[in-house]
């Protein structure tokens, strides 16, 4: 693969030293980048996340919606974004990532910048760009906090997160211990930064946003580390891999038996996740809902480039006490640090919540887990840790929740780890 790659990064190369077109809006960073082509520079390693930045419209009816006329309810302006919201969930765990993100010069993009500035957050890798709208993305919920419908306005991303943006970073992507990318991102520019990462030994996670989007991983498989779909995008990701269509998804009727449960998604959806994990895919964290989550692994995978270069913070040490080594039975096979040829499924239920809203549950999944390797977990400690916080997050009204505290996390964690099991391993 390392010849093709190579070609295809000096076609990136000559690309991104083009001029922009003048018919385009000039962007402008928030902070002027001073990188030249040529200038070699330190930067700090911290995991890299681009993708979108998104104001969010919740709407909640008070009672049943009605066609064709508005009822009571609430309205609220949340900041959102797939990237967006996995970088404030790390943030909140101790891990400061390196956001590279675009929004517009009007209410929304504001808002966005003032939480994300209010945060001490960096916005060095944001293009606040005059003329264009922020990414907005409006959504219905019913009374039990399910998404309805929603219309999603991204242009922005796929407009000017460019891959010659994304190239003034590459000091960035080099030096991280991951890197995170979400689907919102043009097909040219997901490629320029997995190969940006790859020339590096990056690992890559592709966050599938949508089912829509989450076909765009078919040309970058061999790039990606790990990717995060729910059932019906991990269908989709596998037949964009292999026309005409071959995996199927079929929801299943209300089941009160878990394990029995666990079970059909298995059958059903193993043989998607076997022949992506053929496709190059080191691993994938395929979320159930209320029946929790499959890890899938095929052989010894790098999560995070240098281990030692990440910075361990009082979060993650809180956690590592509590969890480490804590359930050697109940975790097989450590899968960072044991070479293992074999095809491994394990399944890590979900934790009963008090639900108020779904939505961000699957970014403080991801979130969690990401923060958590860079903190030196494993990654069944890891998946479990994103489980305990995605709780935490159907519990709040916001898409990240306030407070996150590392006492309730580690024993939800805890309580997730208990009953992990093993489901294939060959």
């Amino acid at each position: 693969m390392a010849e093709p790659a190579n070609r295809r990064m000096e076609a990136v190369r000559r690309h991104l030293l083009l001029p922009p077109p003048p018919s385009q809006p000039q962007p402008s960073p928030l902070c002027p980048n001073p990188l030249s082509s040529h200038t070699v520079v330190e930067v700090e390693p911290r995991p890299v996340i681009i993708g979108g930045m998104v104001l969010d419209i919740h709407a909640k009816p008070s009672v049943p919606p009605h066609p064709g006329t508005t009822v009571p309810g609430t309205v609220k302006y949340v900041s959102g974004g797939v990237a967006r919201n996995i970088a404030e969930c790390m943030a909140k765990l101790g891990t400061r990532s390196f956001m590279i993100s675009v929004v517009g010069n009007d209410m929304a993009g504001d808002f966005l910048l003032k939480y994300w500035r209010s945060a001490g957050l960096c916005t060095e890798g944001i293009l606040q760009v005059h003329d264009v709208a922020t990414p907005v993305v409006s959504n219905v919920f019913d009374g039990s906090g399910e998404l309805i419908a929603g219309v999603a306005s991204v242009g922005a991303v796929e407009k000017f997160l460019t891959p010659s943006w994304l190239y003034r970073f590459r000091h960035h992507i080099s030096n991280a211990p991951l890197v995170m990318l979400d689907a919102n991102l043009p097909p040219d520019s997901l490629e320029a930064a997995c190969i940006m990462a790859y020339e590096s030994g990056v690992p890559v996670l592709f966050e599938p946003v949508s089912v829509v989007k989450s076909r765009r991983i078919a040309p970058i498989a061999e790039y990606i580390t790990c990717t995060s779909p729910n059932e019906i995008e991990l269908v989709a990701m596998a037949n964009s891999l292999s026309p005409p269509v071959k995996y199927n998804y079929h929801k299943m009727e209300q089941c009160k038996d878990k394990a029995e449960a666990v079970e059909y998604l298995f059958e059903m959806l193993s043989p998607a996740m076997f022949f992506l994990l053929e496709k190059g895919i080191k691993m994938l964290v395929v979320t159930l809902g209320s029946n929790g989550v499959f890890i899938c692994c095929k052989e010894h995978t790098d999560f995070v480039k240098d281990q030692r270069k990440c910075k361990q913070t009082p979060f993650s040490k809180q956690l590592l006490e509590k969890l480490d080594g804590r359930f050697p039975s109940n975790n097989p096979v450590d899968l960072c640090r044991e070479s293992c040829s074999r095809t491994c499924v394990f399944h890590l239920p979900a934790i009963s919540a008090s639900v108020i809203s779904l939505t961000g549950a699957g970014d403080c999944l991801v979130g969690g887990v990401l923060s958590a390797l860079c903190g030196g977990l494993d990654i069944i400690q890891s998946v479990a840790i994103g489980v305990a916080i995605a709780k935490a997050s159907v519990e709040s009204q916001a898409n990240i929740p306030d407070h996150i505290s590392a006492a309730s996390v580690s024993d939800d964690a805890q309580k997730v780890l208990l009953s992990a099991r093993t489901l294939w391993c060959k």
